[in-house]
């Protein structure tokens, strides 16, 4: 299988986690985009959504699907999106698309989170993926030179020549390579606590529930939290 074919794979299982009469969230990314095409079939039995991004928000209107403020829908059933790495204890890297800081709000206001990818994205250890870290604009070299004290080598985003990557929320975002992350966990609240940082692209603390990806040999796996 293509890895068009194995993110539409577990786009299309992951559909099987909607209930009806809810409003989920729904995340970022190419291949959550593949389950807001696939939910537009369903659409008429679920009451809404809510979004982590501008670019998810107007793809789900495209198709005629409501989108909710979450601050107007309260707790969501049902939370799926992608993840740029994932181990099988399913803590996750994400953010590759910018929005984490959004995902990871929705992510903490959902019941259960379904990740989605294809299995290439499944690691022994999260690292090999740079590390996403939404800093305040002012605050950019400050937890720069922080991240090279714990052992990363952070690099400003840029979304063209000489202008800089700036997410939904106004913020800037430092992808930093080559942290050594054995505790995911306390990784992620060590750079949550530096000043400056709006979040970090590790869900470790709050990680997926179930985790679906799309075999290069055909099919699904699906795995739980233990």
């Amino acid at each position: 299988m293509s890895t068009g074919e194995m993110k539409s794979a577990a786009a299309e299982a992951a559909l099987a986690y909607v209930e009806d009469d809810t409003v989920i969230g729904i995340g970022t990314g190419s291949t959550t985009n593949y389950f807001i095409d696939l939910l537009a079939g369903i659409k008429h039995r679920i009451d809404g959504t809510v979004a982590s991004s501008e670019a998810s928000a107007q793809r789900l209107r495209d198709h005629g699907i409501r989108v909710y403020d979450l601050n107007a829908s309260g707790d969501l059933s049902l939370y799926v999106d992608g993840a740029d790495e994932s181990t099988r204890h399913l803590h996750l890297i994400k953010g590759g698309g910018g929005a984490l800081t959004r995902e990871k709000i929705i992510a903490a206001a959902s019941k259960k989170f379904v990740c989605i990818a294809d299995d290439s994205k499944l690691v022994d250890t999260l690292g090999e993926f740079p590390v996403p870290v939404e800093v305040i604009p002012m605050a950019r070299s400050y937890v720069a030179r922080q991240m090279v004290k714990l052992g990363g080598d952070p690099e400003l985003r840029e979304a063209g020549l000489n202008e800089s990557y700036v997410t939904d929320n106004g913020n800037l975002v430092l992808d930093v390579r080559n942290l050594q992350i054995l505790d995911p966990v306390a990784m992620e609240n060590t750079i949550n606590a530096i000043a400056g940082v709006v979040t970090v692209g590790l869900f470790a603390k709050r990680p997926a529930d179930v985790l679906i990806l799309g075999k290069s040999g055909g099919g699904v796996e699906v795995l739980t939290a233990k």
